[in-house]
């Protein structure tokens, strides 16, 4: 039977209720606090590809086994409006990376690669000290060493990363050298980040590990076991479902590790997805559109943050998004990089995990501009490397496209696409159209999260003020798309 939940029957029920009460503020190991038992705290970032808002057991779905996630939702922080920084996927890791969004450095859609000029969260957190390492998907350019957008190139120390989606058996780049992984794709992926772990823990040095999972991205491919998990559903969802149930499991496998070394404490472990759901197989939790647009169902992620003795359980409604992640490691690690990005898009969520944060102290921008994305199938590539270099030759493999900042931008300050501004409760579209000028709509997420009410002719002093700000933040983002935010730009 398919148990899927629709949009109305999700939104009446509702998600799993928080902890009530207020809380007082607890203290994080942040720059002008004690650290954990005198270290400065370790990093373990998941990030699922295409997992829909509603497609968890902590976010409601009937039918999804996800414990390890569940514990951790009841344990930990839960995000009730967790937003990825763009409705598809590269776009969002640069976001993730750089606290700024991705529109600023040309990473408009999927296969676009990260400009070498940009300041990543690995960069910052190594020049303090911290071993970095990124392991599964990367997406932002290259994975062939010494290549500028390769995630050496962008600061991470150890790297195990594929080019795109993989599934089970993965071609993976381990520092530039080809390698296949041998079983399910969590699996595997959350291996070669725990021996990075270990290294660091061995030495005694604080780490930063960024684990981008392929799944459950199309096509969906789960191992026999986890298909089995679920015999009373069809063949797609038994692979889609039991993809999410190898994330849960190899989550779970880090959250142990971390407690048998006596470091959980002292380790804050983020789990979300880089966008909504690609429907029919996804839930979007009964909100409105799925992966590829900026309405809610695109871009609203699941998402927690668990960090024992540190943050209380709870959940919060407090807007927050992967723009926010480049700033809130920044202020808990004391770390200052030598080039500051400028602006951010994102903000510190530290009063947040402290619990002294009631409301986002500024809006959030979404911007899917029309650019081209990049077919990249990632298995090909990498044993496209593979031979090149077997071979004795330097591997000439396109593996992203890069909008230099010299180009002409023209188009640009026109503001093409589908563009949306969130502040509180209220989100305001800016949609395409056939006519000179574009269509606005306006909605109240706190009251109608579905997005079905469009509440422009009611409140027309609020869509002005919301049409105003959205528009000069567009425009900041031109600017640092032609160079504006770089001292030379080469």
């Amino acid at each position: 039977m398919n148990t899927k939940m629709t949009r109305r029957s999700f939104l009446r029920r509702g998600v799993a209720a928080g902890m009530a009460g207020a809380l007082a503020p607890h203290v994080l190991p942040g720059r002008n606090s004690a650290r954990a038992n005198g270290k400065p705290p370790n990093f373990v970032l998941f990030m699922t590809d295409d997992q829909g808002y509603g497609d968890a057991g902590f976010m409601g779905h009937p039918v999804i086994q996800t414990p390890v996630l569940d514990e951790m939702a009841s344990e930990g922080l839960r995000f009730d409006r967790f937003y990825a920084g763009a409705p598809v996927c590269s776009p969002t890791r640069g976001s993730f990376l750089t606290g700024r969004h991705p529109n600023r450095y040309g990473v408009f859609q999927w296969g676009n690669a990260i400009r070498s000029q940009e300041v990543t969260m690995a960069e910052a957190l190594r020049q303090a000290g911290y071993s970095t390492g990124h392991f599964g998907k990367w997406h932002l350019g290259s994975v062939i060493a010494g290549d500028p957008s390769s995630p050496g190139e962008m600061g991470f120390d150890e790297w195990v990363s594929a080019p795109n989606f993989y599934e089970l058996d993965p071609w993976l780049s381990h520092n530039g050298e080809p390698v296949q992984l041998h079983g399910e794709g969590s699996m595997v992926t959350v291996q070669a980040a725990l021996e990075f772990m270990e290294q660091a823990h061995e030495e005694d040095r604080p780490f930063l590990a960024v684990v981008w999972f392929g799944s459950p991205h199309v096509p969906h491919d789960a191992t026999e076991e986890l298909r089995a998990l679920y015999p009373d559903e069809p063949e797609n969802l038994q692979n889609y479902y039991g993809e999410i149930t190898g994330v849960d499991r190899a989550v779970g496998r880090v959250r142990d590790q971390l407690r048998e070394w006596g470091i959980a404490q002292n380790t804050m472990v983020l789990f979300t997805s880089d966008n909504g759901g690609r429907e029919p197989e996804a839930d979007n939790g009964g909100l409105r559109g799925q992966k590829g647009q900026v309405w809610e169902g695109g871009i609203r992620v699941p998402a927690i943050i668990e960090w024992p003795g540190q943050v209380e359980p709870r959940a919060t409604d407090v807007p927050a998004n992967t723009s926010d992640l480049y700033p809130t490691l920044l202020e808990l690690t004391g770390a200052e990089p030598e080039i500051q990005p400028r602006p951010l898009d994102g903000v510190s969520l530290v009063p947040l995990l402290e619990g002294r944060m009631y409301e986002r102290p500024k809006p959030m921008g979404f911007w899917n501009y029309p650019g081209d994305g990049m077919i990249m199938r990632s298995g090909e590539i990498v044993q496209e490397i593979k031979a090149a270099l077997d071979a004795g030759e330097e591997p000439d493999v396109n593996t992203g496209l890069l909008r230099d900042p010299n180009d002409d931008w023209s188009e640009a300050e026109e503001r093409p696409g589908h563009a949306a501004w969130i502040d509180g409760p209220y989100k305001l579209h800016r949609i395409p159209s056939r006519e000179p000028e574009s269509r606005y709509e306006l909605y109240n997420l706190a009251e109608d999260p579905a997005e079905e009410q469009n509440i422009i002719e009611e409140e027309p002093e609020q869509a002005e003020r919301m049409k105003a700000a959205l528009e000069e933040w567009q425009r900041s983002v031109v600017d640092s798309l032609k160079g504006a935010d770089y001292e030379t730009i080469t």
